[in-house]
């Protein structure tokens, strides 16, 4: 066996090729050589293989057999011109700044070569993607023989999840619900701390009653993690554990109670309405309760107001006397509290008298009782704030009661609890007002941070 030993191999003459053997002969690199690569190595890969070019394209070119190219379309489309089809031959290209989808890259065949069996340019306009091709006849021409995407590679330590409507505020993600929907968690924090996520719980309100209680707020429950921070309301969970929810990378149902239903007029007697529990995880907000209703038969129990998230206002019994006692709210019972009790309603043989507010999130529903013209009012239980959706939104307010005529409007207190004769506010879990109002229905709300 001969042995040349040299230190360079150049061409005979300036920018000529060195050949080294013949067709079919074999070189062989022994253990523990290196081969090191300082210009642009094409073909050297198993067909379909192709060696990578960092010298990134920003402008049109033509592609060279067995290179693979980062084509930079931030400044606009660009073509990729494929070489002259032979079997076997291969041309990568990679999105380099994720604009594909703003700016195409266009392949365009030799001749009439084809891609894909068609004399069609190709258009490659996902973002991050990454193609390989190998020409294989003339029937087909270019084939792409595999694809990937960069967001395949995830690089982001935070939550990704859907579901329900989507909303960015800074750092965190905010998904809010107002119907029965799926909260699906894809993919956890790399931090523990990051999967503990924020969340409001509404159940819908109580409908009012008939001649005199409001109804009571739905169950309000929250929590804000410090790892997707807001101003929250008093009653924020976070420091009991139990309140906590650490999502896991599965489906989350979500259920949006509905606010209770009005009486109708004619039904006698007339029964609590209460509302409709929300649900998200383990956390379970309950019904407000319906406001007392009069029946005409002192005693009945349909006076009085129903317990629930936030209790009911009991009415002003008719014929008298009273009074007929408020619904107890935070029932079943939560820490902190989900509400309050409702008011207690009354009549004593007065000219004017008046049933008992809903309970709300925060305070007890105001008591009736009797009084000259006109006639008292007793506004529904206040609500709670919370900017949970980055903005301070009022939620699970008590609705106002009502009375003898001549009725009275009390100022409604607002967090989306009825006013006399009128419904709670939708999504807020706001108590109806008195005279059969309907309640608001409820909502739920997750936030996280996600970058």
């Amino acid at each position: 066996m001969s042995e040349v030993k040299v230190n360079k191999i150049s061409p005979r003459t300036n920018c000529g090729t060195v050949t080294l053997g013949d067709s079919g002969d074999t070189f062989t690199i022994p253990a523990g050589a290196t081969i090191t690569n300082n210009g642009t190595a094409a073909g050297f890969g198993a067909t379909g293989a192709a060696s990578w070019d960092t010298t990134v394209k920003t402008g049109d070119f033509t592609a060279v057999n067995g290179v693979g190219y980062f084509v930079n379309t931030t400044s606009g489309e660009i073509d990729v011109t494929l070489p002259a089809g032979s079997p076997g031959a291969v041309v990568a290209v990679k999105d380099y700044a994720g604009t594909w989808d703003t700016n195409n890259c266009i392949l365009i065949s030799n001749g009439s070569e084809k891609i894909g069996g068609s004399t069609n340019n190709g258009v490659l306009s996902t973002e991050g993607l990454a193609v390989t091709l190998v020409y294989i006849d003339s029937t087909q021409g270019w084939l792409i023989t595999d694809d990937g995407l960069q967001s395949q590679a995830e690089t982001n330590p935070y939550i990704i999840a859907t579901g329900g409507t989507e909303s960015i505020s800074g750092n965190c993600k905010i998904h809010t619900f107002t119907g029965p929907g799926t909260f699906q968690v894809t993919k956890t924090a790399t931090a523990a701390a990051d999967n503990i996520v924020s969340y409001l719980v509404v159940a819908g309100g109580g409908a009012g009653g008939s001649n005199g209680g409001g109804g009571g707020a739905g169950g309000y429950r929250e929590l804000v993690s410090p790892s997707s921070p807001y101003t929250g309301s008093p009653l924020n969970g976070y420091p009991t554990p139990g309140n906590r929810i650490t999502v896991t990378a599965t489906s989350f149902p979500i259920a949006v109670g509905g606010g209770g239903t009005c009486s109708p007029p004619s039904e006698t007697p007339a029964p609590n309405r209460n509302g409709n529990v929300s649900t998200f995880s383990t956390i379970t907000s309950a019904g407000g309760g319906g406001g007392g209703a009069s029946s005409g038969s002192p005693g009945t129990g349909v006076e009085n107001g129903g317990a629930g998230g936030s209790g009911g206002g009991g009415s002003a019994p008719f014929p008298p006397p009273g009074p007929a006692p408020g619904g107890a709210g935070n029932t079943p019972p939560v820490s902190p509290s989900q509400g309050n009790n409702g008011g207690g309603g009354f009549h004593q043989g007065c000219v004017y008298y008046a049933g008992g507010g809903g309970g709300g999130a925060t305070a007890v529903g105001g008591t009736g009782g009797c009084g000259t013209s006109p006639a008292p009012t007793r506004p529904g239980g206040a609500g709670a704030t919370s900017s949970i959706t980055a903005s301070p939104v009022g939620y699970a307010g008590g609705g106002n009661a009502g009375g003898c005529a001549p009725l009275q409007n009390p100022t409604p207190v607002g967090f989306g609890g009825g006013g006399h004769g009128a419904a709670g506010v939708a999504n807020t879990g706001g108590g109806g007002g008195a005279s059969s109002n309907a309640g608001g229905s409820g909502i739920v709300v997750i936030r996280y941070r996600f970058q």
